[in-house]
């Protein structure tokens, strides 16, 4: 049969929500900053490769961009 539990369901360490919550910006910025930075290189694999900007010019793009997300995602 079913167990009937009368105590709380939560056994073993108290939660930990200011750390828990630290994780989660933290992971959410991760995630902000990571897809910005792969989209900045694929823009910029895109100019150098095809739009006849060159190694220079890809990669001055690139430092462009990430400097412009990175200051718009603030």
């Amino acid at each position: 049969m079913a167990e009937h539990h009368t105590g709380p369901v939560e056994t073993g360490a108290p939660m930990d929500y200011k750390e828990h919550e630290k994780t989660y910006d933290m992971f959410v910025a991760s995630a902000k900053y990571g897809s910005m930075l792969l989209i900045v290189l694929l823009l910029a694999m895109t100019a150098g490769f095809f739009g006849g900007a060159g190694l220079l010019g890809g990669l001055l793009v690139f430092i462009i961009l990430l400097a412009a997300g990175i200051f718009l995602l603030r």
